[in-house]
């Protein structure tokens, strides 16, 4: 069943709105373009294009709008990619249970589809229901056991329970399987960040101590100096951990601590 659509005046922010009751926010207003019309799906499209424009919407961040396009694109071919494309626009619409239901649609139409599986613990770990969350992780590993960012999941899971010791074998195998792992995440802006800014000076100092025994002094240099601006409480353990060993041989290193960045506030 198609869901209404409001029309597109209706779905502009609230703060927009209230620029109407100042004769400068009205000024403003009227200087901004008028809004694009909502694009229709053509429903003799193929099911590819269809998709390729959901895509394109999802990628300029008009979600509602890409729901659409998929929505019309699995009517004419359901597939696990589709379902999953749909629940990652509903997600950044804020409407978890519509995502979820997406992902799950997904795995029932392919039980072994990593990505669903992948997705719905992710929607666990959001609930803070983290032992479920590694269970749906690891279900998707189960089928894609040299996926990295799998890996990295449940490490993230193991972290915010305070379980280190299984979260660094975690985070290992992620970096063992992708070195570029942790900058890669970082980069496209989804790493799971701990609500605690003790928990997040701890997982900088974990992955520098990662990098310096890799021998990549430069990224291990580069989060010890996120843990300290972050507070890491223990950070004098650089001097004694045999870890670090290399990397206080680095006049770098001995540049940094003679810093002592600041943790930011």
């Amino acid at each position: 069943m198609a869901h209404l659509r409001l029309p597109r005046t209706l779905r502009l922010p609230f703060l927009v709105v209230t620029c109407l009751l100042s004769p400068v926010g009205l000024l403003a207003l009227q200087q901004q373009p008028a809004p694009q019309p909502a694009p229709v799906p053509n429903v003799s499209d193929s099911p590819e294009q269809l998709e390729q424009q959901g895509d394109q919407l999802r990628a300029q961040k008009r979600y509602l709008d890409a729901v659409d396009f998929y929505s019309t694109a699995i009517a004419k071919q359901p597939t696990a990619l589709l379902w999953n494309k749909k629940g990652m626009a509903y997600l950044f619409l804020q409407r978890p249970e519509d995502a979820t239901k997406c992902f799950n649609q997904a795995i029932k139409l392919d039980k072994r589809n990593a990505a669903g599986y992948n997705n719905l613990g992710y929607m666990e770990y959001r609930k803070q229901k983290y032992n479920k969350a590694i269970r749906y992780y690891q279900k998707a590993l189960s089928f894609h056991p040299d996926d990295a960012v799998f890996h990295y999941n449940i490490a993230s899971a193991y972290f915010a329970m305070h379980d280190h010791q299984r979260a660094v074998q975690e985070y290992r195998a992620a970096y063992t399987l992708d070195p570029d792992i942790f900058q890669r995440i970082s980069r496209i802006g989804v790493m799971v960040q701990s609500t605690s800014p003790e928990d997040r000076a701890a997982f900088s100092f974990m992955v520098a101590k990662l990098y310096a025994q890799a021998g990549d002094i430069d990224h291990s240099l580069e989060y010890l100096r996120k843990a300290m601006e972050e507070g890491y409480k223990n950070i004098k353990q650089v001097y004694t951990d045999a870890v670090f060993a290399s990397l206080r041989e680095d006049k770098r290193f001995t540049e940094l601590m003679a810093q002592k960045p600041q943790p930011i506030q």
